[in-house]
Order: structure tokens, then sequence, then C-alpha cells
């Protein structure tokens, strides 16, 4: 045997043997391991254990009105017989109904938004609209935005379940009224107008009807 073979056949033995003594250390893997962690004394930090205390704070009443003020005791009334009832989502429905509301009222169209006013709300409304017309008057309007929503009272009657929450709302509009000469007599384009209200909203709680109305209005 020549010696090209016999130097080919030593270099095969040691590459085996470099195999054998590399599995014996590694181990096999097959497709992804996580690596092994060493052992650890446990020094992680506790956990910290809440503990929930029980006739604390309504936050979602206590963040909008004065804790153990009169309209607190009201909202808190109103969770005790209708446990669906939160105020954080009244306000966020009470945000949209007021979008709304305004400007149908603007464009003269109440039908919309009939299931939300009182008799005594959409009877005035459907007045100031009416007298608009009468005069030749039409209200261009459009709705910017509200930079203020603030719970401003909150009444409960135990007898007839009823509940009424006051909103303090500030809106920011374009406003502009015109007359039959299309001339402008009140308001402006490109001017934000700054509208404040009070609303007041009320409703049968515990009822099956969701909806809460516009009961009364003011500023």
């Amino acid at each position: 045997m020549n010696s090209p073979i016999i130097q080919l056949l030593v270099l095969a033995g040691i590459a085996i043997f470099l195999i054998l003594r590399l599995r014996g250390v590694l181990g096999t893997r097959e497709g992804f391991e996580k690596p092994t962690l060493p052992a650890q004394t446990d020094k992680r930090r506790p956990r910290p254990e809440f503990e929930v205390i029980e006739g604390g704070p309504d936050r979602d009443i206590t963040d909008h009105v004065p804790e153990g003020s009169d309209a607190a005791r009201a909202l808190h009334a109103m969770k005790a017989a209708d446990p669906d009832f939160g105020l954080n989502d009244f306000l966020q429905g009470a945000r949209a109904a007021y979008e709304m509301i305004l400007m149908a009222f603007e464009n003269g169209d109440l039908e919309s938004v009939r299931p939300f006013l009182s008799q005594e709300v959409h009877d005035a409304f459907a007045e100031v609209i009416a007298t608009r017309e009468r005069e030749g008057l039409k209200v261009e309007a459009t709705f910017v935005g509200l930079s203020e929503i603030a719970v401003r009272d909150a009444i409960f009657d135990t007898a007839t379940r009823e509940g009424e929450i006051a909103v303090r709302f500030t809106g920011e509009l374009t406003y502009v009224v015109r007359n039959t000469a299309g001339e402008v007599v009140e308001g402006s384009t490109t001017e934000i107008k700054r509208q404040r209200d009070v609303w007041t909203f009320g409703r049968v709680m515990g009822s099956d009807d969701p909806n809460w109305k516009l009961v009364a209005t003011g500023e």
C-alpha cells in the first residue's frame, strides 16, 4: 500500500475520533433548542400582592364628582338600581349625543334624534326651528369638536328610579345664519364659535329602554 493511501486512512481515523469525542461532549440536537440555564438559587423578588379593598372609592364616579357629594351619592344609587350603568360609558354616549342632537337642531331636522329627546325639549327645539323658517332664516353649521365635557350634577329618585345627570359641554363649531337673499346676518364661515351648554339627560334606571333622553337644556 503506497504512502498517500496510508496518509488518507490515518487522517480519516483521526477525524472519526474527534467527531466521537465532540458528540460525547455536546450531545445531539434536533431543530431549535433553548439553551439550558445554569441552576440558580431563588433570588427573584417576591411578586407584589394587590388587595382589593371593599368599600373603597369608585373611581368611575370620583374621577368626575367629589367623593361624598350629593351627586356622588346619586350616582352610587343609580349603579345600585342598574348594575350595567357606568358613568364613563354614559359620558362617551353623551359626547356623541351632543354633536348629533346639536347638528340636527341647527339643520332643522329633529326626526333623526326624536328617540333621544323628551317631549318638552322636542317641542322647544321645534318652535325655534319654526320661527327661523317663518323669518326666512337658514343656519349653516359645522361641528368642529368638543373641548370640554364634565358632570355638573346628578340626582336620583328612589321612588320612581329616575336618574338625571347634568353635563356641561363646550363645543366648537362654525355657525352662519343667512337670510332669504343668501346674505350672512349672523356668524362667520371662517371663525370658530365656542358654545357652552348644560344639558340634562334622564332615564329610568334598570328599564328595558337603554336610551338616555335629553330632558332639559341651559347654559
